[in-house]
């Protein structure tokens, strides 16, 4: 018999003055009690509307009635399927806007917990289950990734397994991208991400790390002088923006790119077991709204500061970080300014930040993105004092394999110009997919871009 009970079961967690001090996952995860409990909620709807909000396509209804039959290791086995990164998608996918949003439980009451069980199978696996990956037999083709992100981790697995000679060439010393220097260990440890990696290891993908393409070697050079069939680009959005405001030079001002790289990859928030300070001021503003600006500002509390801010023009209902990084970064006291917008940036003698000048807004009609235009409010004007600012108002892809390649067509934001069902670029025999090509955006679509262009780049080179 379904479970009509009308709310998810609770996720366990830290209490959050415990865990605003230090780097250790907030949920803790669903017993396997929770998990069947959880599971008995879904209706096993026939026609799986939550399979239309997978960019993955995971088959959610099969993989859930598994877990009610105790079956935690099938259940696994079922995601894989067709996502190769469940533990990272349980923890980090905005299912409330993809796959929950579409199951019926919602209509009256609170969704199937989708993403929870997928997380709880994929920690049982994990824990329980050692890994015997069988390397596929060579098709004798070669496929070059270009990045090591949700989209290259995923394409070279997809064709690793179809028999490909794989090798991505990483730009940092740890491959990983996003998934290592993006996302905090709290909400994504990196264990969990050095798995996945590791498993592509054993099926015969070749990493190389510190090479950056565009500069070490070229994409041409890839396809012409080193004999790949193929080349996958998936560099992600790693360009930081910054407001063009006066004062972002100031001692103290951080893009969150570069903050959240020096406390993740580099184990900042280890220091000094690991030589990476991070300096943090007491008070810290983060500019921005995103899941970047929650993450720098939960980041920013637990390496000391007494006071962050997050510092965003628009309001609450406009905020567009997930639901529950917006609420945890409040339990952990986060400070919201809200409805204002930084105008200058005010330092001290020495060159360092002392304040900034903020201007508070009103919400006017909407604008193209949908949301409400924000519309400075004459004469409002207050300076609030900081000595650390975190800039996370958007990134974009980096310039340089677009400017080294020639044929490679990108539009005027700087994304490379791929078909959306096959990730083929303007280039031949050059696929690209996820930030690269549409901007920043989530991990689990950047994973369908990589799933589908490993699709499309074995059509071609078979055919």
């Amino acid at each position: 018999m379904p479970n009509m009970r009308l709310d998810k079961n609770p996720m366990p967690e830290q209490r959050p003055d415990v865990r605003n001090k230090n780097f250790l996952e907030v949920t803790t995860g669903y017993t396997e009690e929770m998990a069947i409990d959880e599971a008995k909620r879904c209706l096993n709807c026939k026609h799986k509307p939550c399979m239309q909000g997978c960019p993955v396509a995971v088959k959610i209804p099969e993989f859930i009635a598994l877990v009610t039959e105790g079956d935690f290791e099938g259940a696994y086995q079922k995601i894989k399927e067709t996502n190769a990164l469940p533990a990272v998608c349980g923890r980090v996918c905005p299912q409330e806007t993809q796959c929950e949003s579409k199951c019926v439980r919602a209509i009256k009451g609170e969704s199937v917990g989708i993403g929870r069980l997928e997380r709880f199978v994929a920690d049982y696996h994990m824990k329980n289950v050692k890994e015997n990956i069988e390397k596929p037999a060579p098709n004798g083709k070669k496929v070059a990734v270009v990045g090591s992100g949700p989209s290259g981790l995923t394409v070279a697995g997809d064709l690793a397994k179809m028999g490909y000679a794989v090798t991505i060439y990483e730009a940092f010393h740890t491959p990983g991208g996003v998934l290592m220097y993006g996302i905090p260990e709290f909400r994504l440890p990196k264990d969990i991400v050095q798995n996945e990696i590791d498993n592509l290891r054993v099926l015969g993908v070749d990493i190389e790390t510190n090479v950056v393409i565009g500069k070490t070697i070229m994409v041409d050079e890839l396809l012409e002088d080193m004999g790949y069939d193929a080349v996958y680009i998936g560099t992600g959005a790693g360009l930081p923006s910054f407001m063009g405001i006066e004062g972002e030079s100031l001692n103290g001002v951080y893009s969150a790119n570069e903050f959240l790289t020096r406390i993740n990859l580099m184990k900042g928030y280890k220091f000094p077991e690991y030589d990476t300070p991070v300096y943090v001021g007491k008070n810290v503003a983060v500019f921005g709204g995103g899941n970047v600006a929650m993450d720098a500002a939960r980041s920013a509390k637990r390496l000391g500061a007494d006071n962050v801010y997050i510092v965003y023009r628009r309001g609450r209902e406009e905020l567009p970080a997930r639901a529950e990084e917006v609420s945890h970064a409040e339990e952990e006291g986060i400070i919201f300014k809200l409805l204002q917008n930084p105008t200058r940036l005010i330092g001290d003698e020495n060159g360092w930040i002392k304040g900034v000048e903020v201007i508070h807004m009103e919400l006017g009609e909407p604008d193209d993105s949908g949301r409400r235009r924000p519309i400075p409010v004459e004469g409002s004007e207050e300076v609030i004092d900081i000595d650390t600012v975190i800039v996370a108002i958007g990134q974009s892809p980096n310039p340089l394999i677009r400017k080294t390649t020639k044929g490679l067509e990108t539009n005027r934001r700087g994304c490379i110009i791929a078909d959306e069902t096959t990730g083929k670029t303007t280039k031949e025999h050059v696929y690209a997919g996820g930030d690269t090509v549409t901007g920043a955006a989530t991990v689990i679509l950047a994973m369908g871009a990589g799933k589908a262009a490993a699709e499309a780049i074995d059509k071609e080179l078979r055919d």
